[in-house]
């Protein structure tokens, strides 16, 4: 399908073979400046600099080219149109400016034109310029020919399902419910399986056809219970015998966006964040209400690491949507990647109080709550989302792990170790609970071997886990196994070679076994990796500065400890 739809990498979109007239040397700043946010996703920058770069050299094709990019990335159609066009002008080849034209023209409702273009030199793909062209003739009431167009489409390798999906939904747009149900019901509902879409709107279609118990049957085979608050609102309007209206397809303008954001959506596993943008915010222009497109745009800016364009796209979803608290808890986490956690908690308590029965967004906010160090708040938080779901589905062992680490680092040790081994009921061998809890009781100095059995049966389900190998190292050592321990707590800092803890736990079993000078050598590492602002850290660099002093057995009888009975040596 890559090929067939002429998905080169976004950086070749920027770094084109083409014989572009050279840089003027008073463009040359601005290009350098460019280049280098766009290959950091600032594209507000980039779009900046490349334009002032083109105003010193106006028929710069690059130039051209890297300004529509950015305008397309920013939402910006409108305004990258008049750039594409000067691309146009040049003939030039670039898929961006041929999609900024295409998605003006469908704008302005100039099909005609859109008619008349040549495929070949003005196309964006044989798959978008194919489906746009069947839903170009649905506009124009000419559905034979619409058929016609998207079965064309289908016969190319790979691209059936898109095909069938539009086909689907054209036939349910001007009401002939029944054939959209037959496409979607072929072949055991692949096509209604091609996307949630797809599945929700075979769910109105179903509906349309009075057809509410199928209706509800599907959602329980293709959605698990409880997983979408937007899907249990499709079953509560079922249940309650309701017909639901068609609106996945309103008008074709709308099936236009949805052919961008279809071919987006499927490219997001193959292709890079940058390019599957493009189609994101082609489809929300086209259709200013399509939630998943300002969904999927905030998403891959998101991941590119634009925070306030991926808050302000979440800002776009209306509070009447189905999705609102999608987008809500999607804008909370990026405030709080990007360090605003005081603005990110007041979103998720706001949605908390207009959404109180949603577990998923109080779990989100005691998740900020906890990595907050406010653990007071998490664990009231926690309780009320385990109020929430089912009891006894083993998905929940989280919610019994994370408010137990808030119970714990409250110093409620007895309701920390509930927690734990309430969660270890729901998910017998998860590896993390094992080993928090086997550490913890390493620590603690209790039940050691039930600690050890833990932590053995973490480390065989994540043998890679620096943190796990190394509580593993700590266990024997805490049982006196000091040989034993040096290997796992070696690989320990094999894999985590800057961890504090971990170079400091080796640090310490080093001098058990008799080897002080390794360990003093990994003390120094470990203080060397402090944190200096981590003041609740579990490396002290007070009490590892003492042991380079004077040794690990003077510290433990300064502590009040035993010593190690061990002969230390060099």
């Amino acid at each position: 399908m890559a090929s067939l739809v002429r998905r080169a990498a976004f950086a070749a979109l920027l770094t084109s073979s083409f014989a572009f007239p050279a840089l003027s040397d008073s463009g040359s700043g601005s290009y350098l400046a460019g280049r280098q946010a766009i290959y950091q996703s600032d594209y507000i920058s980039a779009e900046k600099y490349y334009a002032q770069a083109l105003r010193a050299d106006p028929e710069n094709g690059k130039l051209l080219e890297n300004v529509v990019v950015a305008r397309l990335a920013l939402g910006e159609i409108e305004r990258a149109l008049p750039v594409a066009q000067s691309i146009e002008a040049l003939e030039l080849p670039s898929q961006a400016a041929m999609m900024v034209i295409m998605a003006n023209l469908i704008d302005d409702g100039k099909l005609d034109e859109l008619l008349a273009r040549d495929p070949e030199t003005q196309g964006v793909g044989p798959l978008v310029d194919g489906l746009v062209l069947g839903w170009v003739y649905v506009a124009q009431g000419a559905m034979t020919k619409a058929m016609e167009k998207f079965d064309e489409v289908g016969t190319q390798e790979g691209l059936l399902e898109f095909a069938l999906y539009h086909k689907a939904l054209a036939l349910a747009s001007i009401g002939d419910f029944e054939g959209a149900e037959e496409i979607f019901a072929a072949n055991n509902g692949a096509v209604s399986r091609f996307s949630r879409r797809a599945a929700l709107a075979r769910t109105e279609v179903l509906s349309q056809l009075d057809r509410n118990e199928d209706a509800l049957q599907y959602l329980k085979d293709v959605f698990a219970a409880g997983s979408d608050p937007s899907i249990e609102g499709y079953v509560a309007r079922l249940k309650a015998g309701e017909t639901l209206p068609f609106t996945h397809i309103q008008s074709a303008q709308d099936g236009m966006a949805e052919v961008f954001f279809s071919v987006g959506a499927a490219l997001s596993s193959e292709a890079s964040q940058d390019y599957v943008l493009l189609y994101a915010r082609i489809a929300a222009f086209l259709r200013p209400d399509h939630v998943d497109a300002i969904l999927l745009s905030a998403e891959l800016l998101d991941a590119l690491e634009q925070y306030d364009l991926a808050v302000e796209a979440y800002r776009m979803v209306p509070s009447t949507s189905s999705d609102y608290h999608a987008a809500e808890l999607g804008r909370a986490e990026v405030l709080s990647r990007s360090g605003k956690t005081d603005a990110a908690a007041e979103v998720l308590q706001n949605l908390a109080a207009q959404s109180p029965s949603l577990p998923s967004v109080h779990v989100a906010l005691a998740d900020l709550q906890r990595r907050q160090e406010n653990y007071v708040d998490a664990v009231g938080t926690y309780d009320t989302a385990i109020e929430l779901t089912e009891q006894g589905v083993s998905g929940n062992w989280f919610l019994y792990y994370a408010r137990g680490i808030s119970h714990e680092r409250l110093k409620h040790w007895e309701a920390a170790e509930a927690d734990f081994r309430r969660a270890l009921e729901l998910n017998p061998d998860q590896p993390q609970v094992l080993n928090y809890l086997g550490y913890s009781l390493v620590e603690r100095q209790e039940k050691l071997d039930e600690a050890l059995n833990m932590i053995e049966r973490a480390v065989a389900a994540r043998p890679d886990s620096g943190y796990i190998v190394d509580s593993l190292g700590w266990v024997l050592f805490r049982l006196g196994r000091y040989d034993e321990a040096v290997a796992h707590m070696e690989r320990a800092v094999e894999l985590m070679p800057v961890d504090p803890v971990v170079n400091d736990h080796l640090g310490d079993v080093y001098w058990a076994v008799g080897r002080a000078r390794e360990a003093e050598f990994q003390w120094k590492r470990a203080l060397s990796f402090v944190d200096p602002d981590d003041t609740d850290g579990e490396a002290d660099p007070e009490r590892i500065r003492r042991k380079i002093e004077v040794g690990l057995d003077a510290v433990l009888a300064e502590e009040g400890a035993d010593p190690l009975k061990v002969a230390n040596g060099n």
